[in-house]
């Protein structure tokens, strides 16, 4: 398949490797042209098709289209009828936009700290958040890596909550159940949303996804996501309120071929992925990630730790030193409670989630894309490894 952009050479590296890109081809540009051609520009369609290539790919009964992950999980906080005094407790090592959604609403995010190995949601400390007003548990499958759903869904059900799974990072992300099975990312809450910005496993441009077994949930954000309309019902009828959040015809045509290619994605990240574990052992100070019984993680960064840094200054000269070496790099994610508008509405500060804080400390996202060649990883290999050895120095 011929791909849009030409392929990076394959003997010298170059600086100014991209933090992410995203792989489109020739195909991609066919099928948004021949989009553009026939006039049809929203809720046609390859609307229709794009939801179900995605709802068979997860193995759920609906999938709905939105015009981001963000949206997406808004619309599930609307549909599950969560408001203002309700409680939901989730991560504070996050993408902002998994606790922004409660803000919508009202409802308090209550967060809970995460286990140091994983960076998913510690379940001992979202047990112990519990309290009369809660209604839910959000959680994320940071970094494509899925949290503890098992754990999860037991104490959601015990407790009578709603569960909420953010897989924005994680399309193509597996959990083994107790049974030996294996679920998709997705699949494990009440509803779960994808993300397709540029960055993501595959991209629409802007887009998300939400998916659910409960046609009570579907049904209610496909009405919310385009104006409140009720399916069948005329353009100026409004059944209840709602947002213009719909994803157009040019993103789903654009997605369609993208899952399709889907696999061969995935298993390109993949082998990026092999390539960095290879390139980074044995270099002092760097822990890489890893993979955990019972969880495929489907790449979606590529972010190590640096395990000698206390402080978000250390971490900042880090990044300053590599970014002047060439390599574009990230702190993935600094902590949602520290964030201004959290601090503000909710008294958060240093040392409420201490676990948190440390790894936010030390997390440095490298280039990783699908693209990305075993010459490109081995120099940025070379360049944190020099990098970290003259700041020893």
């Amino acid at each position: 398949m011929e791909r849009a952009v030409a392929e990076r050479p394959s003997t010298a590296p170059v600086k100014g490797l991209e933090l992410s890109a995203p792989d489109i081809t020739s195909a991609e540009i066919a099928a948004v042209t021949e989009v553009l051609r026939t006039g049809r520009l929203s809720l046609g369609p390859k609307l229709a098709e794009f939801e179900r290539r995605v709802a068979d790919y997860v193995g759920v009964r609906h999938a709905v289209a939105v015009n981001s992950g963000t949206s997406a999980l808004h619309l599930i906080v609307r549909a599950l009828g969560l408001k203002e005094a309700d409680e939901v407790i989730t991560t504070p090592f996050s993408f902002i936009a998994s606790a922004n959604c409660l803000l919508y609403e009202r409802v308090r995010p209550v967060f809970a700290d995460i286990e140091p190995d994983t960076l998913n949601l510690d379940i001992s400390r979202v047990a112990a958040a519990i309290t009369p007003r809660t209604r839910a548990l959000l959680a994320v499958d940071v970094f494509g890596r899925p949290a503890a759903w098992g754990e999860l869904r037991a104490l959601a059900r015990e407790r009578g909550l709603a569960l909420i799974e953010d897989s924005c990072e994680a399309l193509g992300a597996r959990y083994q159940r107790a049974d030996g099975t294996w679920a998709m990312a997705g699949a494990l809450g009440d509803a779960g949303c994808f993300a397709f910005y540029p960055n993501k496993q595959i991209t629409t441009g802007e887009g998300g996804m939400i998916v659910t077994d409960r046609d009570d949930l579907a049904a209610l954000c496909r009405s919310m996501r385009n104006q409140g309309r009720d399916e069948g019902a005329g353009w100026l009828q409004h059944a209840r309120l709602g947002y213009n959040y719909r994803l157009s015809e040019v993103n789903c045509a654009l997605g369609l071929v993208q899952m399709q290619r889907l696999d061969e994605i995935l298993a390109a990240r993949r082998q990026v992925a092999q390539w960095y574990e290879e390139a980074l052992a044995g270099i002092p100070g760097v822990e890489t990630p890893q993979a955990r019984p019972g969880k495929e993680i489907s790449w979606f960064v590529y972010v190590v730790r640096v395990t000698g840094c206390t402080s978000r200054e250390e971490l900042e000269t880090i990044l300053t030193g590599l970014r002047a070496r060439g390599v574009a790099c990230s702190n993935y994610f600094p902590p949602i409670h520290l964030q201004p508008p959290y601090r503000t509405a909710f008294g958060y500060g240093e040392g409420d989630f201490p676990v948190t804080e440390a790894v936010s400390c030390q997390t440095v996202a490298l280039p990783f894309y699908t693209r990305l060649g075993r010459e490109g990883v081995m120099w940025v290999a070379e360049q944190v490894r020099a990098g970290l050895a003259s700041r020893e120095g």
